[in-house]
C-alpha cells in the first residue's frame, strides 16, 4: 500500500495546537495506523468524540479521504467554560492506495473512537501458479 509520507507531519501538529480548530478548508490531521492482516490492509484512524454520522469516506480511483468533524457539545445557559483542551472542528486524511487493492470492498467499521477500514487485496494481485507445457501443450494459469 502506498501512502503520502509528510516529513512535517510533527510541525503541522504542534502549529494546529496553536491556530486552533481546523476548518473544512483547513482540517487538522488525524493519527492513524495501518498494517496487512492477511488477504487485507487495515487503516485505523482515531477519532474520539466523533458521532458517527460525522463521519464521510470517499474513495475516488485509488485516492482515499476520510474526514471527520468533532462538533461542540451542546451546554446550558448557566455554564461556565473553566478548561477545554479537547480540540473541535474538522479532520481530514488522505491515503493513496495501492492498484493491487479492491476499493469495491472497502468495509468500516466505528467503534469506541476508532475508525477501522479494511481493504481486500484485489484477486488479480494474489500469487498464482503457472504451469509451463511441454511441446504443443498448453500453458495454464491458475489461481
Amino acid at each position: 500500500m502506498l501512502m503520502r509520507t509528510d516529513p512535517f507531519r510533527e510541525l503541522d501538529r504542534l502549529a494546529q495546537q496553536l491556530m486552533g480548530p481546523g476548518t473544512w478548508s483547513r482540517p487538522s490531521a488525524m493519527p492513524m495506523d495501518a498494517y496487512r492482516e492477511g488477504d487485507e490492509y487495515v487503516v485505523a484512524f482515531d477519532l474520539p468524540g466523533v458521532a458517527a454520522d460525522a463521519i464521510d469516506i470517499d474513495v475516488e480511483r485509488n485516492m482515499l479521504t476520510v474526514k471527520a468533524e468533532r462538533r461542540p457539545v451542546a451546554k446550558a445557559d448557566d455554564v461556565q467554560m473553566e478548561l477545554s483542551e479537547r480540540p473541535l472542528g474538522a479532520f481530514s486524511r488522505q491515503i493513496v492506495l495501492a492498484d493491487t487493492l479492491d476499493t469495491e470492498r472497502i468495509r468500516a467499521d466505528y467503534d469506541a473512537g476508532v475508525l477501522t477500514l479494511r481493504i481486500p487485496i484485489a484477486e488479480r494481485a494474489k500469487p498464482r501458479k503457472i504451469s509451463i507445457g511441454v511441446g504443443s501443450g498448453h500453458k495454464e494459469i491458475s489461481g
